[in-house]
């Protein structure tokens, strides 16, 4: 048996520090990988969330609106022709009770473009829709979007922040609203259309006007109900700028929500300058970090918002071309060929 002795003072020292070194080591490394795995899946929560708020790839929208949709694809066809590209969104405006016009979105899918569709309840009470009075009808909607199989845009009631419909701002409360758009967002999930982009229009905000076009915050339905944001606005003088005319109201929308933002209907007067305000529009989209804007075609109340004048044309062309043109994969991204390897 062998005689064990007392260890040295010394050693009995230096063992203690040791451990006490390998303690604090051990709590170093154990905490890191704690912090780390915290942070990891808050990323991974993060990226989570935002994807299935934001399922749509992030790509650039040239859209266009022209008189003779959804009932032909024509005029679409002779902008299309006259830019030098075809628009990837094209939208139209729907009478409430009207059907899914699955034609003419075939159609677009056909050339490439996601269909807009601006449901626009005139003369409906918004609280009859709330209450679920015309649900048959969200319902067979529904299913002939579900059907559709593609993506589609939907968008209901827009500019209601402005009192010249019947849905908007004076007319019916905001809450009203809020309450029917929720009711119609929700019908067409439990209808299984799960292919449908929400999109939440406002008309841009305007304090200067007499009418008084008043922050759209009371109208959010609140981010699970929505996809994507529109804003709507014109250039009516040749003083105007993108940062005027839709700056604020940016702004205000991102007080809200950090949802993706598209210009959902816009033009420029001609005697306000069509070819500069293009340049200027195709720029603010830029600037701002929006998906993209949709060009309304059409000569309406005395104004002359369709593209007619060759510098208009030559500016669309112009700027259509490097704003939808792919973006330049980094050197490190590019893939490598065959011959590449070792």
């Amino acid at each position: 048996m062998t005689q064990s002795y007392p260890e040295p003072a010394s050693r009995r020292s230096s063992h203690w520090m040791t451990n006490l070194v390998r303690k604090y080591i051990v709590f170093i490394i154990c905490s890191a990988l704690v912090i780390g795995t915290a942070i990891g899946f808050t990323v991974y929560l993060q990226f989570a969330h935002a994807q299935s708020f934001h399922p749509t790839p992030v790509v650039r929208y040239l859209g266009v609106h022209e008189q003779d949709a959804p009932h032909s694809y024509f005029d679409v066809d002779q902008f299309a022709q006259a830019i030098g590209r075809q628009p990837n969104l094209v939208s139209y405006y729907s009478p409430w009770l009207a059907p899914f016009q699955v034609g003419f979105a075939t159609l677009a899918t056909e050339h490439g473009a996601l269909t807009l569709i601006q449901m626009d309840p005139k003369g409906v009470s918004l609280a009859s829709i709330a209450a679920g009075r015309y649900d048959d009808f969200l319902q067979s909607y529904a299913a002939a979007v579900k059907a559709f199989r593609t993506r589609v845009i939907l968008s209901f009631g827009h500019e209601m922040n402005g009192n010249w419909y019947s849905w908007g701002y004076q007319h019916t409360p905001a809450a009203v609203f809020v309450a029917a758009w929720r009711h119609i967002v929700t019908v067409f999930r439990e209808s299984g259309a799960r292919n449908v982009i929400w999109l939440w229009t406002v008309n841009i905000i305007d304090n200067d006007n007499p009418i008084h076009i008043p922050n759209p915050a009371p109208w959010w339905p609140g981010k699970s109900y929505v996809t994507w944001v529109g804003i709507d606005g014109y250039y009516y003088l040749s003083s105007s700028s993108f940062a005027q005319v839709f700056g604020p109201t940016i702004v205000a929308v991102r007080a809200l929500t950090g949802d993706p933002i598209l210009i959902a209907e816009t033009g420029a007067d001609v005697a306000a300058g069509q070819p500069a305000k293009i340049n200027d529009l195709f720029a603010g989209i830029r600037a701002y970090g929006l998906y993209g804007f949709v060009w309304f075609d059409e000569n309406v109340e005395g104004r002359a918002w369709r593209l007619s004048s060759p510098g208009a044309f030559a500016a669309f062309r112009r700027d259509a071309q490097e704003f939808l043109r792919p973006p330049a994969i980094p050197p490190q991204a590019q893939p490598h060929s065959s011959s590449d390897s070792s």
